[in-house]
């Protein structure tokens, strides 16, 4: 069995990993590269491997870095099962949809103003891409093994990370493969914790936060601060959020700040239709976190949903107190740039960062304190207050995957640590080392390994 790191290596975008068993050809995820421009220019080139002769695609969940490249590969000849967890697959059904379409609209908005060297500029696929590529998901419940033919096997088990994340379980009746995907936190707000593994040959382990600790600061209290501190100046606050799960984790935090009365009766604005379509999931997939039915119902409630771009700019006209949650996470594109326009050169107002934040987007240079932005084209001051909250992440800190790599009876053959930038995953790589005596390496980009049992 042999595997090739054909991304997230280096970065906690793009990935995909190249399983050959014998004749046997199997992706595990398939997302976009993100952040830096070297980086993003992978979605552009060739793949290391015809996507007609993959069977199948093995997704951990539905988050645009796994799994914004799937319309691509369909596109591309890919005609084999998409195997995901049920969670993923209805997530999948909203995600890549508004990935297709934001893509065109880049390119539109590109060509309209000008703002590409590229005559025309064209979207990296579609939303006909999009839905095209639905139709190959199959998804399966978690704990249920699927036999692949000649003798491969594997099986899904929660990661805890958002709706649907999975770790995937491989093995090939000799050798033993678990790819850990993003691995979720053993207190999260909403979600359940991973399952505990116990063995396997070789790990795949993610490295977002290889190199760091979550703020012990209670998340609830922290958002307090910010919302009082920004109200009592007359500002507005703008939060740009992943629409899975960290949209979520607000409108739950706010909604109880309200019922405890630790914050005015401000209004919250959800703007992204995603994110509500998403919030609804919340309440079909109730075994996956913590929440009550009716924990889940007043969630979906706390917020005005924005469904129209024209109530979205309407937002920007009115200066008045309110709490805008917005995608993308990392300020890269969407409806948070206008609202950045409207409110980043105000020191009334704050902009509120509430995740992991990669190498070359917006909210990375934000939250490294850029003095001035640039958006479609043009520069813009930034004066209003720059808050990066880590303490909602929905990723393992190294202590939380130390901690869970200590259920493990016996240690790997060796662990790849992978979906990190360099010194998150070298940190990591250490650590393992020093307190476990682990064989453990960072894979380079397009690297191939075999494995043996």
């Amino acid at each position: 069995m042999n595997i090739q790191f054909i991304g997230a290596t280096g970065t906690v975008t793009g990935s995909k990993y190249l399983l050959s068993s014998g004749s046997q050809q199997i992706l595990v995820d398939c997302g976009l590269f993100q952040g830096l421009k070297q980086l993003r220019l992978r979605n552009w080139t060739h793949l290391p491997f015809k996507p007609s002769e993959i069977k199948s695609l093995l997704l951990t969940h539905a988050h645009i870095d796994h799994s914004g490249y799937i319309p691509l590969l369909v596109k591309h000849g890919f005609r084999g099962k998409i195997h995901c967890s049920r969670g993923t697959a209805e997530l999948c059904k909203i995600l890549l949809p508004d990935s297709g379409y934001l893509q065109e609209e880049d390119a539109h908005f590109a060509n309209r103003h000008s703002t590409s060297k590229h005559k025309p500029a064209l979207p990296l696929y579609t939303l006909k891409d999009a839905e095209e590529c639905l139709k190959y998901f199959h998804p399966i419940d978690f704990d249920h093994e699927i036999d692949l033919g000649k003798d491969l096997t594997f099986s899904l088990l929660p990661a805890g990370h958002i709706l649907g994340a999975s770790m995937v379980k491989i093995q090939n009746g000799r050798t033993k493969l678990l790819f850990t995907g993003d691995l979720g936190r053993s207190q999260d707000i909403i979600m359940n914790p991973p399952k505990i593994v116990k063995t396997t040959d070789f790990l795949i382990l993610e490295s977002t936060y290889g190199n760091r600790l979550h703020s012990n600061t209670d998340p609830k209290q922290e958002i307090a601060d910010v919302i009082n501190r920004t109200i009592h100046r007359g500002g507005v606050i703008v939060v740009p959020a992943f629409a899975v799960g960290r949209a979520q984790s607000l409108l739950y935090l706010i909604h109880e700040l309200k019922k405890e009365k630790k914050i005015p009766d401000v209004p919250v604005y959800l703007d992204s239709p995603m994110a509500r379509d998403v919030t609804d999931l919340y309440c079909d997939f109730s075994r996956e976190h913590r929440l009550s039915t009716s924990e889940c119902n007043l969630m979906c409630r706390e917020a005005k949903i924005i469904n129209t771009s024209d109530e979205s700019r309407e937002l920007d006209f009115d200066n008045t107190p309110k709490v805008i949650i917005t995608a993308s996470g990392m300020a890269t594109g969407g409806r948070v740039l206008h609202h950045l326009i409207a409110f980043i050169s105000n020191e009334k107002n704050t902009v509120l960062f509430t995740g992991y934040q990669a190498a070359g987007t917006r909210g990375a240079a934000l939250t490294m304190g850029a003095e001035k932005i640039k958006i479609y084209g043009n520069y813009y001051p930034v004066r209003a207050e720059i808050v990066l909250q880590d303490s909602l992440s929905a990723h393992a800190d190294y202590d939380e995957i130390l901690n869970w790599l200590e259920n493990f009876q016996q240690a790997p053959k060796e662990v790849f640590i992978t979906h990190g930038e360099p010194t998150q995953s070298d940190s990591l790589r250490l650590k393992i080392q020093e307190r476990f005596g682990w064989k453990c390496r960072v894979p380079e980009y397009l690297e191939t390994v075999s494995l043996s049992s």
